[in-house]
C-alpha cells in the first residue's frame, strides 16, 4: 500500500466504513481515529483487540493500523502533522512536553482515553466539529483549530500517564532511547534484563540502575513492571483474551505470577479487574 503525505496543516475526515480500513507504516502525519458507532476489531503492530462507540485510538508515523469490521461503522479522523502542533497556540514548555508525548507514544491497541471524565470530553467535542465541518459560518475554521487543539491536548495527557513523570524532552537523549527500548521489548522480557541492557547502552549494570531512577525518578524494573500492568490492563477491558492467554504475551511465568504482580499493582485480581464496568 502507498504512502500517503499530508499537505496542509491537518485535515478532517468523517466516513462511514462496511469493508476495513488501513494505515501503513510512514506516512507524515499522525492520526487520531474516533469510532461514533459501530463494532470491530482494531489492529495496531500486530495486536489485535475488539473497537467499540467511544473508543479513540492514536496512530502516529510509525504504526501500521487496521480496522475489520463487523457492524456498520462511523468514524471521525482527525490527521495533523509536527507542522501543525509547531504553529499552535502551546506555550514553548508545553510544546517540548506535547511535540515528546506524541513521538514517544506507545504504540499499542486500545483506547487510549484513560480518563472516565476526558471519555466524557471527547464525544461532544467531536459533535462539534462535526457540525461547523459541514456548516461553515464566520470564524468557523478558527473555532475547528480550537476544538482540534483541545483534542490534542487531552490525548496528550492520557498518553502521558504510560511515561515516567520526569522524562521530559529536556532529559538526557540516551533515557528517551532506553525507554523508547523497553516499549519495544515489552513483549520478549529477556531483552529487558540488566545485563543485555547495560550492553545494549554501554553503561554498566551498576550505573545502569541509577542512571534511569535520576532520570525517571523511578526505578528501571518498577517502569516495566508499571508498564506491563497498564498493557494487561488494556487487555482485560478490551479483549477476549484469557488471563493465561495475557500472561504468556506478557512474558509472566503463568497465570499464577501475573495474579500476584497484577493484585500488587491494583489490589484486585485480574478477573475481578475484567468484571468492574468499563465506563466507556
Amino acid at each position: 500500500m502507498a504512502k500517503n503525505n499530508l499537505y496542509l496543516p491537518y485535515e478532517v475526515i468523517f466516513k462511514e466504513i462496511d469493508d476495513s480500513l488501513a494505515t501503513e507504516v510512514g506516512n507524515n502525519f499522525f492520526e487520531l481515529l474516533y469510532i461514533v458507532s459501530g463494532t470491530g476489531v482494531q489492529t495496531i503492530n500486530e495486536n489485535r483487540l475488539s473497537y467499540q462507540p467511544g473508543h479513540l485510538f492514536l496512530i502516529t508515523p510509525d504504526d501500521k493500523h487496521n480496522l475489520e469490521i463487523e457492524t456498520h461503522t462511523s468514524v471521525f479522523i482527525l490527521r495533523f502533522t509536527d507542522i501543525y502542533i509547531k504553529n499552535g497556540p502551546f506555550t514553548s514548555n508545553n510544546l517540548y512536553k506535547l511535540e515528546y508525548i506524541l513521538q514517544h507514544a506507545n504504540h499499542q491497541p486500545g483506547c487510549i482515553l484513560k480518563r472516565v471524565t476526558d471519555k466524557n470530553l471527547v464525544h461532544p467535542i467531536i459533535d462539534a466539529i462535526r457540525h461547523e465541518h459541514y456548516n461553515p459560518t464566520l470564524y468557523n475554521t478558527e473555532l475547528i483549530q480550537l476544538l482540534i487543539n483541545t483534542l490534542i491536548v487531552i490525548i496528550a495527557r492520557n498518553i502521558s500517564e504510560y511515561l515516567p513523570e520526569n522524562i521530559t524532552k529536556q532529559s538526557d537523549s540516551k533515557s528517551h532511547t532506553i525507554l523508547q527500548y523497553i516499549q519495544s521489548n515489552i513483549y520478549e522480557p529477556e531483552k529487558l534484563s540488566v545485563a543485555v541492557m547495560s550492553e545494549k547502552f554501554g553503561i554498566s549494570e551498576t550505573y545502569l540502575g541509577r542512571y534511569f531512577k535520576k532520570q525517571a525518578n523511578e526505578t528501571l524494573q518498577d517502569y516495566i513492571s508499571k508498564y506491563r500492568i497498564k498493557l494487561v490492563e488494556n487487555r482485560l477491558m478490551y479483549s477476549d483474551l484469557r488471563v493465561g492467554e495475557i500472561a504468556s504475551e506478557l512474558g509472566f511465568n503463568d497465570e499464577s505470577h501475573l495474579n500476584k504482580i497484577f493484585k500488587k499493582h491494583k489490589g484486585t485480581t485480574p478477573s475481578l479487574f475484567r468484571k468492574k464496568p468499563k465506563n466507556v
